[in-house]
Parts: C-alpha cells; sequence; structure tokens
C-alpha cells in the first residue's frame, strides 16, 4: 500500500509564543519537534515588591504557555486537515497560513499519480478566478491614473463591442459584478459526455467576451450582482485599449513584478503549465461503475483569460495578498473599492451582495472577524485565499480535486476541513 507523504515546510512563532517545527516523512511515521525557543527578558520593576513582581512574572508565563499551546493547537490542526492524501476527492494538496503568532506551511499526496511524486508545497497550479483579483488590481490602477473612469462607459471605451440594444454598462459595475451582461458557454459541462469540449481550443478575445450577447441582459446594470466571467474579460479588453499594450504585459508589469511573484504568469494559448507543478485530475465513472482519473493538466485557458487563466504557487500568493492589503499594488483610494461591496441584491436569490471589486466578503460567524477573499478553480484545481482587511491573518490553499468544477464545499469536505483548521467553521 502506497505510504502517504506530508512535508510541513514551516511553523514558526513570533517572540510571544514558543515556535513549533513539525515533519513528518510518512504519515505513519511519528512527528519531530524542534527544541522550542525562547527570549528571555530581565525585568527592571525592582521597585515593585517582590510578590507583586513574582505574580507578574507567573502570569507572564501563563500567557507564553497558552500561546503557545494555542499555536500547536492551530499548527496540528492545519496539518491534520490535508492528512492522508491521494485519497478518493483529492491527489494533493498546497496550504499557507499566518497570524501574529505562527506562519505554517504544507503539503501532502503527489504532485503526479503516475510517477507518485510527493507534493512539496512549492508547485505551481492553475489559480482559476482567483485571477479576477489580479485583474482588477490592474483596472484599478488605470482608474487611479485616469485613463479609466469608473463611471464610463463599455460603449464609449470599446464602440461596437456590445448589442446596440443593451444599455450602458459601465467600468465599476464590470467590477463589482453588477453589469447584467450574459455570459457565454464556452465549455462543457462537469460530467457529461462533453465535459471537455474545447480543451484546446484558442479562444479570440472578443469572440469569447461576444459568445453570450445572443441573449438579453440578465438584469438593469448596477440593480443585482450576478458573479460570473463576462465583466473580467471585458475588463481585459478595457485594459488592452486604454493602454495599447497586452492584458498580459500590464499584468506582469502592474502587479507580478511590483509584487515580488517569482512564478506566477498568464500562460496566453499556451495548455502547458511550465516548471514544477501540480497534475490536475478529474474523476469519470467507467461502463463498470469504476472510476478512472483523467489527467486535466494540460488545457488551453483562453476559454477565461482575464477572468481565469492565472497560474501561481501559494507562496506567490502570500506575497501577492500581502502586498495587495498593504496598499503597494493598488493605491489606497483605489483599494477601498475593493473592499466595499454594492448594496444590491444577488442574482436569482436575492441574497445580500457579497463581492467587491475582485475580492469577496467572508464573515464565517456573526460577530466574528470579517475576512476577504477569492476562490478560484479549473478542473483538477480548487483554490482559494482569505484574510483580514489589515493583512494580519491569511489561509491560502491549493487542492487537485477530483471534482474541482461541482465539489460541494461542506464542512466535511476537504476544502472546507482547511477552512475550519485556519479560519474557523461556518455558524449553523
Amino acid at each position: 500500500m502506497r505510504r502517504n507523504r506530508i512535508a510541513v515546510l514551516a511553523a514558526t512563532a513570533t517572540a510571544t509564543a514558543t515556535a513549533t517545527v513539525m515533519a513528518l516523512g510518512a504519515v505513519a511515521a511519528p512527528a519531530i519537534a524542534t527544541p522550542s525557543s525562547h527570549t528571555s527578558r530581565t525585568s527592571h520593576a525592582s521597585v515593585q515588591p517582590a510578590g507583586k513582581a513574582a505574580g507578574k512574572a507567573a502570569d507572564e508565563a501563563a500567557e507564553k504557555t497558552e500561546a503557545a499551546e494555542k499555536t500547536a493547537e492551530k499548527a496540528a490542526a492545519l496539518r491534520k486537515a490535508i492528512d492522508g492524501l491521494p485519497d478518493g476527492v483529492a491527489t494533493a494538496a498546497q496550504v499557507r497560513y499566518k497570524d501574529k503568532d505562527l506562519r505554517w506551511s504544507g503539503a501532502s499526496g503527489e504532485a503526479d499519480v503516475r510517477t507518485h511524486t510527493p507534493a512539496k508545497g512549492d508547485e505551481r497550479f492553475r489559480a482559476g478566478s482567483i485571477t479576477k483579483t489580479f485583474t482588477a488590481a490592474v483596472a484599478l490602477q488605470l482608474v487611479h491614473e485616469g485613463k479609466l473612469d469608473l463611471d464610463g462607459t463599455v460603449q464609449h471605451y470599446l464602440p461596437g463591442l456590445l448589442p446596440a440594444h443593451y444599455p450602458d454598462v459601465k467600468v465599476g459595475q464590470l467590477l463589482n459584478y453588477t453589469s447584467g451582461l450574459p455570459g457565454g458557454d464556452t465549455r462543457g459541462t462537469p460530467k457529461t459526455p462533453d465535459w471537455d469540449k474545447g480543451r484546446y481550443t484558442t479562444w479570440d478575445h472578443r469572440a469569447l467576451v461576444r459568445a453570450g450577447f445572443g441573449k438579453p441582459m440578465e438584469f438593469t446594470p448596477g440593480t443585482q450582482q450576478h458573479y460570473s466571467n463576462i465583466g473580467y474579460n471585458v475588463l481585459g479588453l478595457l485594459i488592452e485599449k486604454v493602454t495599447g499594450r497586452t492584458y498580459e504585459q500590464e499584468l506582469r508589469d502592474r502587479v507580478i513584478n511590483r509584487a515580488g511573484l517569482k512564478d506566477t504568469y498568464s500562460p496566453g494559448t499556451s495548455f502547458r503549465i511550465k516548471g514544477r507543478h501540480t497534475h490536475g485530475y478529474e474523476a469519470l465513472k467507467n461502463a463498470d461503475g469504476t472510476t478512472r482519473l483523467v489527467d486535466t493538466t494540460e488545457w488551453d485557458q483562453s476559454e477565461t483569460w482575464a477572468s481565469g487563466d492565472l497560474i501561481t504557487t501559494t507562496a506567490d500568493l502570500d506575497r501577492f495578498v500581502s502586498a495587495l492589503f498593504a496598499g503597494r499594488i493598488v493605491p489606497q483610494q483605489e483599494l477601498k473599492l475593493m473592499f466595499t461591496v454594492p448594496q444590491v441584491p444577488q442574482y436569482e436569490s436575492g441574497k445580500p451582495a457579497v463581492y467587491g471589486s475582485g475580492l469577496a466578503r467572508v464573515q464565517l460567524t456573526k460577530g466574528g472577524p470579517v475576512y476577504w477573499g477569492k476562490t478560484g478553480s479549473r478542473y483538477g484545481y480548487l483554490n482559494g485565499f482569505a484574510a483580514t482587511q489589515d493583512g494580519k491573518q491569511s489561509l491560502i490553499y491549493s487542492v487537485n480535486s477530483t471534482d474541482a468544477k461541482g465539489e460541494n464545499i461542506t464542512p466535511d469536505s476537504r476544502v472546507g476541513r482547511i477552512i475550519a483548521a485556519g479560519v474557523g467553521t461556518p455558524a449553523a
């Protein structure tokens, strides 16, 4: 029987908590903990009575012990959440977590089930719709520079792109998913005979955008919110129009290089992933009821383009989120728009909107901390990040789910367990 491997790359604590570093070569092997490092301080409170000084020291020691225990528990929970891969629903997982006391990263499973190459935690993967956060960052920089206007219309910047009978659609509405534009059907449906339709098809960007324009508008722009790809692919065209350069060039210079990302890029029309990467797989049923895994790693991502083609790593996403939330990518005035959710209902469900410009607002428990982040999936890849607005706590994950386009993320699912270990379980 194949042994599962977990590589816990780092679990470090600040001076306020004991550092815990664990590494497992196999699930069956015992954990090995390195000795903790402590920072000693000399007390200068000589004017205090000896009893009070001793009591204060005891309280501080107890607080440090409690903090160390919580840090160790958090690291153990994260490690447990990715243990046991590959299994029936995922082949590998990569996770990074940080807060004021802990920096932890780990990996589990196999980057390639054919060769049984273990995942180490620094492999590239397809980020899917996390791309939208990057695209929003580029567009908001252009807004700051006056090259784009939030109230400017698609019809003004790209005359003739939208059907003549469509109402005016504003740039700001593209960013916060309130445009009402209908999306096109460019890919097959998961678990159906045409599931891999267009796998090696290269889409022209304008044709991609226009794929759904035989349909009527979904709603009057600005009145509802509907999460979809269409608005961000239109933003890709707007970026190219007002800069005179390709979307890929603008993304590289304005975000990837500015944030110091070493392993992130847009693949363009290439259907391969450069360098070391995890393979994605889709589980399909055979006629006899058995299941087979189909390698989905090679796929032309022009069908998602500015809304979902990015390739990255968990380390690069960590750097990106830190730089973005700190205001080093998007100027503060425009950054506020990423954390601003329009007061409109969601399309069809009628629930309150949850998306700002490129980010989603998540509050797992009533009165609990608010997280901002983004998820993304492609066949074989299910990813996400969440962070507090001050950037002091964050969780980043990539799971090679074998049902990434159809998986229901529940508390018992692999991703659900990772989220619960990192930032908590939603209240019932």
